[in-house]
């Protein structure tokens, strides 16, 4: 039997029905008995209200349907209406509008409120987490998919570890599909822009013949041939969005009778893509290439040496020779090996299954993913275009050399939760949790070219009896890891109403998370004297052989570092080094809320919340068999006062102040040895002590007459480091830049004057060229700002719509500004993006009858360069060999630092076509 419990009109149009349980229902051709009692409901609402009202908004966010005004907790939320309206396509454009929000669209790593992956080794985990209809996903991908997909993007600020828990410590994205119709829909779009950017989707959905079973089959496509960044080497390609994708979604939704319905969701995706999507070209890095012979902690030659004038038979094929087009235009670039980028055998499943008992729902939600991500790309994008070139002695060099990258994921997760839904004051939600994940991640770099690489020298391997594995794909590295994360947690919250305006929340769960895996690397060395002692490329000529240096860089017999259950292995087969790894870490988090309702119209809370997010490794990707590879996990509290409110119908403000304190925040962090010879630079993550963020946010919706909207949002962030000392820079490691607050001084390291202050410091930097010698030193960073949070973020639009005789013109127009921002815990004139803002717009025309729509669009319309994220650096150091076949004389040279910005897109402008069928 149901219950009918209320039967209300929201808007003119707009009937819902509830019924024994908390949850919205559209009323169906089934429930045709009730019609006629909703219309009239839904007149009088309508007669009632002022046409320039402001939409009420249904969230999820807390697992029960709640108005967004009705929820104590700071939360964004996006419609597929509110995305057309605003223009919001991707996950950078939500960006734009979100408070406290960043994003980067090359490497697809998200924060909010200055906490966020810095990373993506998969071994350590994300620190927002993406829920899609329910799935836990390890990727943000989905956020960007099209408003024909997504019926809605909830976006949850602050630690939401009760009801998210793993890895919301920075908050959550709850993405929620749109789902199958009662009735027959169907859509098709069609979007047309400049760089020959296409798109084609459609959806259909309705009834099946089977009574109770309705479906949903959607599709897109999408292609653009021009990139946004021009290669000025002939024949090669244009990089920058370049891509070539599919998404074919199907959906059933399932009521077999009045307590018991079901849904699943199966999504195939893939790319064909060159330089687009995740992976691809995306920084612009100007200033002069690199000269010098081998850069420190290479083991191949620099490309750039070929424009030292010290060498012969030089193949350059940009028009612009040595000169680095970047420099005067920060679209343009010089490159001889394209970007590619794949994603192969891409199945995302989600399901979920309810039970509705008399007072409480039991859901079962299960599903996962499963893909083969492949990038090839140069292995250094910042290096000169030289394909060729001899040295002296006779030694022809083939310096460019090829990068590839891989993820090969599996993922499935089950949760299942009992939540009340009963009418008392008192509410309830409790669930379990489990997740597993397999992942190999293979990088290799090929020196394509260099055929001496097929074939080390037998003597750098003694222990395989001086026979070194042959290495037919001429990789100079190689490193695979391979892993198993489970997770698992249990969760309960309650809700109290000790009156009709005042609530208290309180949550908890506990998590577990275990990692255990192997990792595989081998590494060669081509042409650099260290790897030969006595001699030099130049004296050895055409004879120089390569030298595997696996061995000799991974040494077993040590104590092995925290987190390592094998410590090294060999295998004669393949050459490679193995290590394996095993750690686990757990926790208790939770939030306690206080929320007072004085009124329909105003909602205040204060909350205290507490976030988590495991332990990792800091592996692969860019370092091989690192000496520190185990990271702690990180904590973090969180104060937060919130108000939401509407004043009358026509304004809606919703204000956020919040205090973080944060714990041992996994900041990667490049360790590069100073005092020459062979090495590998290695990257590590470095667990800041402590930090702290603190801000206001601020939504606000202004109506002030029937056809006239304006939003304004704004955000204040605060987010720097209040103890750390000891991390070097790895752009000044002597901490010579006048920003720069070295623990000890310059002078101790020369006089050898070590006190417990400086024990670590002073390791040697031949680079830097000081009487006396040159060192490095540590640095206090209290009062550094942590990477990728800029203080102010403003966005503001305007829309407005014309009523024509049959149709609506609405025109829109955004205005978004963002402040500089650093991209490293270092902040200097070299890790900073400057602020920028931009301006877009849309003209929308609609009939009366909504039957189709046409939209004109232009974004970035002054074609400003804006920064998705801070800058990144690194110091130009290393050796400059000798002038003549024979000479040993070998010079370490510093050329500078090399300055990295992640640029937002260009100008594009287009228009886009939508028709409805139903």
């Amino acid at each position: 039997m149901i219950t009918i419990r209320s039967l209300t009109a929201a808007s003119e149009g707009a009937c819902r029905l509830r019924i024994g349980r908390p949850q919205t229902w559209r009323i169906a051709t089934a429930k045709r008995l009730l019609l006629a009692s909703c219309a009239a409901l839904a007149a009088g609402a309508a007669a009632a209200q002022p046409a320039n009202t402001i939409e009420e908004l249904v969230v999820t966010a807390e697992r029960r349907e709640q108005n967004l005004q009705d929820v104590p907790v700071a939360i964004s939320a996006y419609t597929s209406e509110k995305r057309d309206l605003l223009g919001i396509t991707t996950v950078t454009d939500l960006t734009n509008f979100t408070p406290g929000l960043q994003y980067s669209s090359q490497l697809d790593r998200v924060s909010l409120r200055g906490v966020g992956r810095t990373s993506n080794v998969h071994a350590a985990d994300p620190s927002v987490s993406v829920y899609s209809d329910g799935i836990y996903t390890t990727s943000t991908i989905e956020a960007g998919k099209s408003p024909l997909f997504l019926e809605r993007v909830e976006i949850l600020r602050g630690p939401q570890a009760t009801l998210y828990g793993r890895n919301a410590i920075a908050g959550a994205m709850n993405l929620v599909s749109k789902r199958p119709t009662d009735e027959m829909y169907a859509e098709v779009r069609a979007t047309y822009a400049n760089y020959d950017r296409h798109i084609v989707e459609g959806a259909i959905s309705g009834p099946t013949a089977i009574p109770g079973v309705q479906f949903r089959l959607a599709a897109n496509w999408e292609k653009q041939r021009k990139g946004w960044y021009d290669n000025i080497v002939p024949g090669q390609p244009d990089e920058g969005n370049v891509i070539d994708t599919n998404i074919v979604e199907g959906q059933l939704k399932f009521e077999f009778n009045e307590n018991f319905e079901g849904w699943a969701k199966l999504t195939t995706i893939q790319w064909r893509n060159g330089s687009g999507g995740p992976g691809s070209r995306g920084n612009s890095t100007p200033g002069p290439y690199a000269t010098f012979e081998i850069a420190n902690g290479a083991t191949s030659l620099e490309p750039g040496y070929g424009c030292s004038g010290r060498v012969t038979n030089v193949s350059n094929p940009s028009p612009l020779g040595c000169a680095n087009p970047t420099t005067a235009d920060p679209r343009k670039f010089a490159s001889t090996i394209p970007y590619q980028v794949k994603l192969n055998d891409t199945f995302i499943f989600a399901s979920e299954w309810t039970w509705h008992a008399s007072d409480f729902d039991v859901k079962y939600t299960t599903g996962g993913t499963r893909y083969h991500y492949k990038l090839n790309r140069p292995a250094d994008d910042t290096v000169a275009p030289v394909e060729r070139f001899t040295l002296p002695g006779g030694l022809t060099v083939f310096p460019q050399q090829l990068y590839n990258y891989q993820e090969i994921e599996e993922w499935w997760s089950h949760e299942l939760t009992v939540a009340s839904t009963s009418d008392g004051p008192l509410q309830w939600l409790a669930g379990v949790y489990s997740w597993n994940e397999h992942f190999e991640q293979p990088t290799s770099t090929y020196l394509y070219s260099q055929p001496q690489i097929a074939a080390p020298l037998g003597a750098s391997c003694p222990r395989f009896g001086n026979v070194c594995p042959p290495n037919p794909l001429l990789q100079r590295t190689i490193d695979t890891p391979r892993f198993h994360i489970q997770s698992q947690a249990i969760y309960g919250q309650l809700d109290y109403k000790f009156t009709d305006a005042l609530k208290a929340t309180v949550g908890l769960r506990y998590s577990k998370d275990t990692k255990t895996g192997s990792e595989e690397a081998r590494v060669l060395c081509f042409a650099f004297f260290a790897c030969t002692p006595g001699l030099t490329p130049e004296q050895t000529g055409p004879f120089t052989p390569a030298i595997d240096l696996t061995q000799a860089l991974f040494i077993p017999g040590a104590t092995p570092p925290k987190g390592v259950s094998r410590d090294f292995t060999f295998d004669p087969a393949t050459g490679r080094a193995r290590r394996e790894y095993d750690a686990d870490w757990d926790a208790v988090t939770g939030n306690a809320t206080l929320q007072w309702e004085p009124d329909r119209d105003t909602t205040a809370f204060v909350r205290y919340s507490r976030g988590y997010k495991a332990g990792g490794f800091r592996i692969g990707v860019d370092t091989a068999l690192t000496a520190n590879p185990y990271t702690d996990a990180e904590f973090l509290d969180n104060i937060e006062f919130g108000l939401k409110k509407n004043f009358g119908r026509t304004l809606q403000a919703n204000i956020a102040a919040f205090h973080y304190w944060y714990k041992d925040a996994q900041i990667p962090l490049t360790i590069v040895n100073t005092a020459g010879g062979i090495t590998q630079a290695q990257s590590v993550f470095y667990n800041v002590p402590r930090a702290t963020s603190k801000g206001v946010e601020l939504e606000a919706i202004w109506q002030p007459i029937e056809d006239l909207q304006i939003l304004f949002n704004y955000s204040y962030l605060d987010s720097h480091i209040t103890r750390a000392r000891g991390p070097v820079d790895p752009a000044d490691p002597a901490a010579l830049d006048p920003r720069s607050t070295p623990i000890g001084s310059l002078a101790d390291c020369q006089a050898r004057l070590l006190t417990p202050a400086v024990a670590d410091n002073c390791a040697a930097d031949v680079f830097t060229a000081l009487t006396g010698g040159g060192f490095q030193l540590g640095q206090d960073l209290k009062g550094q700002k942590l990477p990728n949070a800029p203080k102010n973020k403003i966005a503001v639009n305007v829309n407005y719509t014309w009523r024509l005789p049959g149709y609506a013109l609405t025109g829109s127009v955004n205005y978004t500004w963002r402040d500089a921002q650093y991209g490293s815990i270092f902040n200097r004139a070299y890790t900073r993006s400057p602020s920028w803002d931009q301006v877009d717009a849309r003209l929308t025309l609609a009939p009366e009858d909504d039957r189709y729509t046409v939209i004109l669009f232009a974004r970035n319309i002054f074609d400003d360069i804006g920064y998705e994220g801070g800058a990144v650096a690194g110091r130009r150091t290393g050796y400059i060999g000798p002038a003549a076949a024979g000479g040993a004389t070998i010079v370490p040279v510093t050329q500078g630092i090399a300055t990295s910005y992640p640029l937002t897109p260009p100008r594009t402008y287009g228009i886009e076509l939508q028709y409805r069928f139903f």
